[in-house]
């Protein structure tokens, strides 16, 4: 019973937590870069999937990748906030057991139908880095989001880290748009699920992409047609932009994605397995690049 009501009077406080709460001075916004990044790394959206992105990044740590920026749409957005504010993939791995998604959901609209408002992931963000900005992280960093007027692709490298990310994160249906100075932002995997243009715009000589989305081939039959619109909309923004990428990495995870424990421990290994056999290449693809791993 106490935890019940734990978890309820969690609810009361984490809707009252928004954008409004957030100092003008620290609204998130997009600035150009002082330094030119030499090596970005971008990570895709996808939900439960992004845990992937963890066993990608254990074996790129280990073989040496230094990122001078990192870009995150949606659940990469989450999973690059913490990296660039210090994180390596053994702790990320660690908060991946530790973490109850379910929380991200859990407030009172919910029970009326109404999406979640977001201030969890935006809470549980800003508690992880310790309440630091953007330009405050140790890696410079970038959350993509859609703005929701023009569905347009909108970058936040300043201000607020938990309040980009959950602009970053709000896919429709599950979380309302999130208003950010005078306009509304949604999920960034709307506009570009892995945001390899942006580490283009943003001066990146050299790009890691991760893709985490769902194989096509593997779909199986009889899944819900609206799955597979959104499936093939994200494949085919993936593949409009994979080509400016110098290294693109699919982890194949399967097809359905889930919260449970079991769950993530079998993408993340799925996803080391993938990258350490992908190494060689990897090695080679930024050799030519001048990067030595």
């Amino acid at each position: 019973m106490s935890r019940a009501l734990a978890i309820l009077l969690s609810a009361f406080v984490l809707a009252a937590c928004g954008p409004d709460d957030v100092p003008a001075s620290r609204l998130p916004r997009f600035e150009p870069l002082h330094l030119k990044p030499r090596v970005a790394l971008v990570l895709g959206s996808g939900g439960p999937r992004g845990f992937a992105h963890i066993g990608v990044l254990k074996v790129l740590e280990e073989a040496g990748l230094k990122p001078d920026l990192v870009i995150g749409a949606s659940v990469g957005a989450l999973v690059g906030a913490l990296y660039a504010d210090g994180m390596n993939a053994t702790q990320l791995q660690k908060l991946a057991d530790q973490i109850n998604v379910a929380e991200f959901f859990f407030e009172l609209r919910v029970l009326r139908g109404l999406p979640a408002s977001g201030g969890a992931v935006q809470e549980y963000v800003d508690e992880k880095v310790d309440g630091r900005t953007i330009e405050q992280l140790k890696i410079p960093f970038a959350a993509a989001a859609t703005r929701l007027s023009d569905r347009t692709l909108a970058l936040f490298n300043r201000g607020d880290t938990g309040l980009a990310v959950r602009a970053s994160s709000a896919s429709p249906g599950q979380f309302e748009a999130v208003k950010i100075g005078d306009d509304l932002f949604i999920d960034g995997d709307e506009a570009s699920p892995v945001p390899v243009r942006a580490a283009k715009k943003m001066g990146a000589d050299v790009v890691i992409a991760i893709d985490v989305s769902a194989y096509l081939e593997d779909t199986p039959a009889g899944v819900p047609e609206a799955w597979k619109v959104k499936d093939e909309r994200r494949a085919r923004q993936i593949k409009d932009e994979s080509g400016q990428a110098d290294v693109m990495l699919h982890p194949n995870i399967g097809y359905y994605a889930g919260h449970d424990e079991n769950y993530r421990r079998r993408v993340i290994e799925a996803a080391e397995r993938y990258t350490r056999e992908q190494l060689p290449r990897i090695r080679e693809i930024l050799a030519k690049k001048g990067v030595k791993l």
